[in-house]
Formats: C-alpha cells, sequence, structure tokens
C-alpha cells in the first residue's frame, strides 16, 4: 500500500464520476492543491478525510487503501432492493445478470 497507489485510484474514480478536481475537492472539504497532493502520492490523509473520499465515490475504504474491490452499493439502492418480495428479487437479479453480461460484452 503507497499513497502514490491510493491517489492514483482517488484520481481515476473521481475522473470517472466526472469531478474536476475544483469540484470534488470543495464536494469534500479539502482545497484543490491538497486533492493534487493525494492524487499525486504526495501528502497523507486523516481517517475522516478518506471516508468523506470514500462516500463521495460510492467505494469502500478497502478499495481506496489496497485496490481490492469490494463494490459498495449506494443506500439508495439498497432502499429500492428492501422494498422487493423475494419473488421480485429473483427478478431484479436475472434482470442485473442479463445487464452484467451486456456490459463485459458477453451479449451483443
Amino acid at each position: 500500500m503507497s499513497y502514490k497507489d491510493i491517489g492514483q485510484r482517488i484520481r481515476s474514480l473521481r475522473e470517472a464520476n466526472c469531478y474536476t478536481r475544483d469540484a470534488f475537492a470543495e464536494k469534500i472539504d479539502i482545497s484543490a492543491k491538497f486533492l493534487y497532493e493525494i492524487e499525486m502520492g504526495k501528502k497523507g490523509f486523516t481517517v475522516e478525510i478518506l471516508s468523506r473520499i470514500s462516500r463521495t465515490l460510492c467505494v469502500s475504504n478497502d478499495y481506496l487503501l489496497s485496490g481490492n474491490v469490494n463494490i459498495k452499493v449506494p443506500e439508495k439502492v439498497v432502499d429500492i432492493l428492501e422494498g422487493f418480495t423475494p419473488e421480485q428479487m429473483e427478478h431484479v437479479q436475472g434482470i442485473l445478470k442479463l445487464v452484467q453480461e451486456m456490459s463485459v460484452g458477453r451479449l451483443v
């Protein structure tokens, strides 16, 4: 685990979520300069800042720190899923499986 690797993950996710450095820094309540230093691996950060970054990017702290993929499901999605009956969940799972297959190019 290195600050450089962590910073690269943060930057990649920030860009994938279409945040400018300035907009993202404002959203997580730090300066754009400090965010730049984090992304370049030049500065460390507190647990509180790590938590704000991971919440905003909808990833786990573990992913940011180690690169281990543990997808954090947004609370809005969990709330919706909890409203389904078991029978409806079977249909939802089937739909999600199809979407997953399409996203990796298994279906045309």
